[in-house]
């Protein structure tokens, strides 16, 4: 880890004018734009840190989205989700992810969230890793269904 790099590291709630800088760290990690999806990302009234972004010397280099359930599916509103996360390739592997995520679950913490789920797909072997060194282990009573429509 770069101690000096992560000493640098500003993590704060994102506001819209982060959008153009989060879709493209987005684009970079996926292979394609989605600025639609990003323009319907609002911070949580409930939880306005549900939102962040990693700032270095000005520059968004990463951001995570998540969310506080509100009893969707019998989920208590002490649940928090992490919907996305991600970090500009040219600084990954590096601790952003990581400040990122504790950020996000002091922020969830502080308002009474208990358990924090995310969704990763099985065969995504660094993400899984990666929450794995966060604590996060496979959830208990819940299962993902799934319907193919053709």
């Amino acid at each position: 880890m770069e101690e000096g790099f992560l000493a640098g590291l500003n993590i704060r709630p994102m506001t819209v004018g982060d959008l153009d800088a989060v879709v493209e760290i987005d684009r970079k990690g996926l292979g394609k734009a989605r600025p639609d999806y990003w323009k319907k990302i609002q911070p949580n009234p409930r939880c306005p840190h549900s939102c962040l972004v990693a700032e270095l010397e000005g520059i968004v280099i990463g951001f995570i989205v998540g969310e506080v359930s509100g009893w969707e599916f019998g989920i208590p509103d002490t649940i928090g989700w992490i919907s996305t996360i991600g970090v500009d390739p040219a600084y990954q592997n590096r601790g952003v992810a990581r400040r990122l995520s504790q950020e996000f679950i002091k922020n969830l913490k502080a308002i009474g969230v208990s358990i924090v789920y995310t969704l990763v797909n099985w065969s995504d072997w660094d993400l899984l890793k990666f929450f794995r060194t966060m604590g996060f282990t496979r959830g208990g009573d819940m299962i993902n269904l799934e319907l193919k429509l053709e």
